[in-house]
Order: structure tokens, then sequence, then C-alpha cells
């Protein structure tokens, strides 16, 4: 079976679960403030840009530039990450592994910034993407398509050609809008109702013929809606 032309991975909670460390920065950040943070705040900026998030924590009381927390926050993700490693996701090191040795061209697309996203790339073990998008390469950032299109373009496929792996709200909306195949792997947020072409449980024990298969199914079906 032909695989799609490339594979558009998002980072933070697709490939790596990094998304609780992100959430112990923003506590701790905010704590320095006086200020508190709770897991269903936290959950509301999954996905997010970092500089949206980062007008967030300064209603939250963050009295820090908008860049700056960012970078704050980048930092003290980068710490954890020496200290603790990279967890990544189940399946997804796996996954990433069979798509490269089936030949299908890869990109990273993730709003964290590229030296965040180089950084964990550096530590995969092996050639992992070909491109890699950060939010400080794009200027809109998921849930515009904007991402996703260019990484498409960095690679040198058509978008349609392609598959996004996604987790959260904001970066399944991406995903959909760029008219890429889109795969929600659901991790601590639900993606039911945000029109991807599939959902996936997890990607432990999936490989490059599988997103084959999901890419002819949804191509087919969306042939089928447009007759």
């Amino acid at each position: 079976m032909q695989h799609p032309r490339a594979v558009l991975w998002d980072m933070d909670g697709t490939l790596v679960d990094t998304e609780p460390y992100w959430m112990d920065a923003e506590t701790e950040l905010i704590a320095s403030y006086g200020g508190t943070w709770s897991h269903e705040q936290a959950l509301q900026l999954v996905g997010n840009s970092l500089i949206g998030s980062a007008m967030i924590l300064q209603d939250a009381g963050v009295r820090m530039g908008a860049e700056e927390i960012v970078d704050d926050l980048t930092e003290r993700v980068r710490v954890r990450l020496q200290r603790d490693g990279v967890p990544f996701r189940p399946g997804a090191r796996e996954m990433l592994r069979s798509l490269r040795e089936a030949g299908v061209r890869t990109a990273l697309v993730t709003m964290s910034l590229r030296r965040m996203a180089e950084d964990i790339v550096a530590l995969i073990g092996f050639d992992a993407f070909d491109v890699v998008v950060g939010g400080d390469d794009v200027e809109r950032p998921k849930p515009f398509p904007d991402p996703y299109l260019q990484a498409a373009d960095a690679l040198g496929v058509d978008i349609l050609d392609t598959v996004a792996l996604e987790d959260s709200r904001t970066g399944l909306q991406a995903a959909v809008s760029s008219r890429a195949v889109s795969i929600g792997v659901p991790h601590f947020v639900p993606l039911h109702d945000l029109g991807a072409d599939a959902i996936w449980d997890t990607l432990d024990g999936r490989g490059a013929d599988d997103v084959a298969a999901e890419f002819h199914r949804a191509r087919a079906a969306r042939a089928e809606v447009s007759l």
C-alpha cells in the first residue's frame, strides 16, 4: 500500500509527554507571584501558542512581559527534560522509526520554541525529522492551519498528501483546517467533535502501514463526499 508523502507530528502530548512538565512550570511561576493555578486552568492552555498562554498567565498575576514568560517557562521545561529525560508517548518513537524505515518524510510541527524542539529531536536517537517548524517560526499559530501548511511547503509536498497527528483541540483544529488527513490521539482532552478523519486511542502497536491504511480510507471517504 502506498504511503502518504509525509507525516506531520505535533510534539507536546503527541510525540512526547511533556504536558505535565509545562503544567508544573506554569504552577511554579504563578506561585512565585503568590498566585494559584489549578489543573483545570492548566488544561485550557494545552495546544495554545506560547504567547497566548503567557497572556493568560499575566491575567493570573504573573508580572512579566509575555516573551519573558515564554522564555522562563521554556527554560524550566528544558531543565526538567535534562534532569528527568524525555518522556516519549507510548508507541510514538517506534511509529516514527517505522515511518522513516518506510521512506516516509516527516516534520515536527510544534508551538514550543524551535530550540526546545531541537533539544528533543537530538535525543530521539535516530534521524527522525526532515523539517522542524517551531512556534517562533510562524506568524499565526495553531489553531490556524499555517504551521502545517508551512511544514508541507518546506517538505515540498501537497498538504493533501500528508497525515497530521495531534493530541490537543487547538492542534487538531489546525490540522483539520489545513486539509491534511488528520488523526487525533487524545491525551488530556477529548477530540471526537472536531472533524478529525480518525481518532486513535494510542500510537502503541501502530506503524507506517497503519498510517497508510488510515490515509487511504480517509481519502476515499473524502472523495465519496465530494461526489
